[in-house]
């Protein structure tokens, strides 16, 4: 099996703005609401999320943060190659708010967890739910599912989801692509 494209440029357009859409029916202005980017790849999400809404749909003083949750991993100590945090940027307070918690690809659901633990740092949210732009629906380690998503892939363990964005890539493109044989 070779390289699929799952999303192109337009589509991943379309789809941003299916999700801002909907974010608006249910948080209105976003008065009680705050965004939450998961570092590292949600961020890139999470930040064209906060600009379409700010600039295409005239949501003021919406509130973004970018959460890392390296030393929240439950594999954190796991792993045969050191891991890198990333700055947390969230300089606001999510006692009693609701967060959308945002990320690119839903797999295993070990990121979520790590994020839900990581985020009681910041205060007491009143509601928490799960932005992600690619769910990986047969995957899932732990009960957690989203609230919004861009796109549902049924995918085998073994494949995998790329998310190319602009900003990184010069592309904004999402791929599944086979795991790697020996021979490779």
């Amino acid at each position: 099996m070779s390289r699929k494209t799952l999303l192109t440029s337009k589509e991943i357009q379309i789809i941003l703005h299916r999700l801002a859409c909907q974010l608006i029916e249910n948080h209105n202005d976003f008065s009680n609401t705050v965004l939450i980017g998961l570092q590292p790849r949600g961020t890139f999400l999470a930040k064209r999320l906060a600009k379409l809404l700010t600039d295409d749909y005239g949501i003021q003083n919406l509130q973004l943060g970018l959460l890392d949750i390296t030393f929240y991993r439950d594999d954190f100590r796991r792993r045969d190659e050191p891991l890198e945090a990333t700055a947390t940027q969230i300089d606001f307070l999510i006692e009693g708010k609701k967060v959308v918690i945002i990320d690119d690809v839903l797999y295993s659901g070990r990121s979520v967890r790590s994020a839900l633990t990581a985020i009681q740092s910041y205060g007491r949210p009143e509601n928490i739910e799960l932005l992600v732009l690619i769910d990986r629906r047969f995957s899932r380690h732990l009960p957690i599912q989203p609230n919004y998503r861009g796109r549902q892939v049924d995918a085998i363990n073994e494949e995998k989801v790329v998310v190319n964005w602009e900003e990184t890539h010069k592309e904004d493109t999402i791929y599944l692509e086979p795991k790697p044989s020996k021979l490779d």
